[in-house]
């Protein structure tokens, strides 16, 4: 009797990527892909209408940020566990994507065997995270102070998602709309942001931004 293959939706907002995603897990005899995404409206509706075993997010969707789709989808689909993928340093976003109720975080840069294992480890219930965040949580947990933090790790969610709407090119205005907020408080949030990143001007917070959205900087 042939064994039920895990049922998985793709959700990547650059098409060869999530091509190359959906190639990977085809060639696993237990794996086959059942829906793709590339933006929160087009994975929220694909995960009702297929109930796939798991979801397999980049936490950097078309126009979202993948904090706030993951707690849309703890409230629309709580029995659909999710494993995030991400350019961006798992220091920044590892711990935050757990907390907004995420299974599991892998980094893009990992080896096509650790992406695999983490889909079937978070199928199977458990909890995937490197052995850094691993230790990092329990030096948290245990009230230790964290000593690998990097500039952007001190932004709170909101300013996190600005900082990447802005390294797509958005500009107050378009920030301001998206996020349902006033323009002077899109600045508010624009000048701590500077602030804690030690950037003097709005030039440097683009190509800071911009910089770390492609993933060159390191987080």
């Amino acid at each position: 009797m042939q064994r039920k293959k895990l049922r998985i939706l793709v959700a990547d907002d650059h098409p060869v990527v999530r091509r190359g995603l959906c190639l990977l897990i085809e060639r696993e005899e237990d794996m086959m892909v059942c829906a793709e995404a590339e933006d929160t409206k087009e994975v929220l509706r694909a995960a009702v209408e297929h109930k796939p075993d798991l979801a397999l997010l980049d936490i950097s969707l078309k126009n979202s940020n993948g904090l706030e789709l993951l707690k849309d989808m703890r409230r629309r689909v709580p029995e659909i566990p999710v494993l995030m993928l991400s350019v961006h340093d798992e220091n920044v976003y590892a711990e935050r994507a757990v907390q907004a109720g995420a299974r599991g975080y892998v980094m893009k840069q990992e080896a096509t065997e650790r992406v695999l294992d983490a889909i079937r480890r978070v199928a199977r219930g458990e909890l995937y995270l490197s052995e850094n965040v691993q230790s990092r949580l329990l030096r948290i947990s245990g009230g230790l102070k964290n000593e690998e933090t990097t500039p952007v790790t001190r932004l709170s969610n909101r300013e996190l998602e600005v900082f990447e709407m802005v390294g797509r090119g958005k500009g107050r205005q378009e920030i301001a709309k998206a996020l349902g907020i006033s323009i002077r408080t899109a600045e508010a949030h624009f000048a701590r942001i500077k602030e804690k990143l030690g950037l003097k001007s709005q030039t440097e917070l683009l190509q800071q931004a911009t910089l770390w959205l492609l993933g060159e900087n390191g987080g």
